[in-house]
C-alpha cells in the first residue's frame, strides 16, 4: 500500500517537501495517546532475542534512525513509535543555519537513492539542548546527539566549535557523534586526517567530561566512504588509541562511478552526498575492515545502504553491534522498521548463534 501511495504522492512531490509533511504527520500521531498505542503495537513489535547492548546503553534491539532525519529532536517518540530502537538526531551545529539553498534534495527512484547536500540546516545546538531538556518521553528510547561544525566557523577553529556543541549537548546525550564527513561543509571531511581528528576528538571528549560528571557520556565518530583503505586503519587505530566507545561507517558519498547508477544523468550528476541502496558494498567493505582491525575493542555501527533485513544481518556478521537506516525509509514507507525487527529475528533464530552478541563480526572471525 505504501509503495503506491509513494507512486501517487510523494513521488509527484519535492522530496524535502514530502519530507515535511511525513514528518508532520508522524509528529501529529505520537500526540494522540490512542493512536501512538496503536501504531507502535503494530509497527514496533518487541522481540526478546534482539535485545542489544552498546557502550552500556540497554535498547530493544539494534536497528536505529541514522542522523540526518529529525534534525532538532522534535520527532524523537515518533520515530520510536515506528520501530526504531535508537534515534540519532542532527546533525546540530554549535550556531543555527539555514543550510544550503533549496532545491538541495534529489530523488533517484530507479537506483533507491537519495542525493543531499542539506549542508547541516539546523536550528543550533542551544535551542536543540533545551527541547531535550525539556522533553517528557513517551517511549522509552536511546537518543544520540550527532554533533557537527558551522559553515562559517574556520577549519582551525572547529575544534572550538564541536566543544560548544559538547556543553550544551552532552548532558542530554546517550551517546555523542563527532561527524567529520559530510560532503556538504566545506572542508569538514579534512577533519578525518589523522593529525586533524586527534585533537578535535580530545577536547571533545574533555568537554563531555567536563559537562557531565555524573555518568561517562559514549562518544562515536561517524567516517565517510570514501577513505583510502590505509585511511580507515588509521582512523580505527586512532579510536582505540583515545578510548573511543564506537565507529559509525558509513555516511554517504561522492562517488558516483562504478555504482552502476540507473537514474538520469542529470540528476546522478547533481553534487551533494549520496546514500542508499548504491552505498551498500563499500559500507560493508569498510565495516568488515574496521573489524578486522578493532574486533570487540570498539563498537561499531553500521550504516549506508540497508534496505532489508538480510541487509542488517550481514552487517551483524561483519562486525556491527547496531545498524541505522534512514534512506530506504524513504522508498519503503512505516512499516520498514518492523520488517527488519521480524526478519532479524528469524535469521538469529535459524543460525548458529545462541545471541544476537554472538554473530557480531562472525564472518570475520571465520576469515581471519
Amino acid at each position: 500500500m505504501y509503495k503506491l501511495f509513494f507512486q501517487l504522492v510523494f513521488r509527484r512531490m519535492d522530496p524535502e517537501r514530502a519530507h515535511h509533511l511525513a514528518f508532520r504527520w508522524i509528529r501529529l500521531a505520537v500526540r494522540v495517546p490512542g493512536l501512538r498505542t496503536f501504531v507502535a503495537a503494530l509497527l514496533a513489535p518487541r522481540y526478546e532475542e534482539l535485545r542489544t547492548e552498546a557502550f552500556g546503553l540497554r535498547m530493544h534491539g539494534p536497528f536505529g534512525l541514522a542522523a540526518g532525519f529529525d534534525k532538532n529532536a522534535t520527532a524523537v517518540d515518533g520515530m520510536s513509535m515506528l520501530g526504531f530502537d535508537h534515534i540519532e538526531i542532527g546533525t546540530v551545529t554549535g550556531e543555527a543555519q539555514p543550510g544550503n539553498p533549496r532545491k538541495r534534495l534529489f530523488r533517484l527512484v530507479p537506483d533507491r537513492a537519495l542525493i543531499n547536500r542539506m549542508g547541516f540546516n539546523n536550528e543550533g545546538s542551544a535551542a536543540v539542548a533545551e527541547r531535550l531538556a525539556s522533553r517528557t518521553p513517551v517511549f522509552r528510547t536511546v537518543v544520540g546527539v550527532n554533533i557537527g561544525k558551522t559553515k562559517v566557523v574556520p577549519e582551525a577553529e572547529a575544534a572550538a566549535d564541536y566543544v560548544k556543541s559538547t556543553e550544551r549537548l552532552a548532558e542530554h546525550a546517550d551517546y555523542l557523534v563527532v561527524n567529520v564527513s559530510s560532503p556538504n561543509t566545506p572542508g569538514l571531511r579534512n577533519l578525518q586526517a589523522t593529525e586533524s581528528l586527534r585533537p578535535l576528538l580530545t577536547a571533545v571528549r574533555e568537554a563531555a567530561d567536563r559537562a557531565v560528571t555524573s555518568r561517562r557520556v559514549p562518544l562515536l565518530v561517524k567516517i565517510a566512504p570514501d577513505l583510502a583503505d590505509e585511511d580507515v586503519d588509521a582512523v580505527a587505530d586512532l579510536a582505540v588509541e583515545l578510548g573511543l566507545d564506537g565507529i559509525i561507517a558509513t555516511n554517504t558519498t561522492i562517488a558516483r562511478e562504478g555504482l552502476g547508477l540507473k537514474s538520469e544523468p542529470s540528476v546522478v550528476k547533481e553534487t551533494g552526498g549520496l546514500s542508499g541502496a548504491p552505498l551498500k558494498a563499500r559500507s560493508l567493505e569498510v565495516l568488515r575492515r574496521l573489524y578486522a582491525r578493532v574486533g570487540d575493542d570498539i563498537t561499531l555501527v553500521g550504516v549506508g545502504g540497508i534496505e532489508s533485513a538480510e541487509d542488517a544481518w550481514q552487517r551483524i556478521l561483519a562486525g556491527a553491534t547496531l545498524v541505522q537506516g534512514y534512506s530506504a525509509f524513504v522508498y519503503q514507507g512505516p512499516f520498514w522498521g518492523r520488517a527488519i525487527h521480524k526478519g532479524l529475528a528469524a535469521r538469529l533464530r535459524t543460525s548458529p548463534y545462541a545471541t544476537l552478541a554472538d554473530a557480531v563480526g562472525a564472518d570475520v572471525r571465520k576469515a581471519a
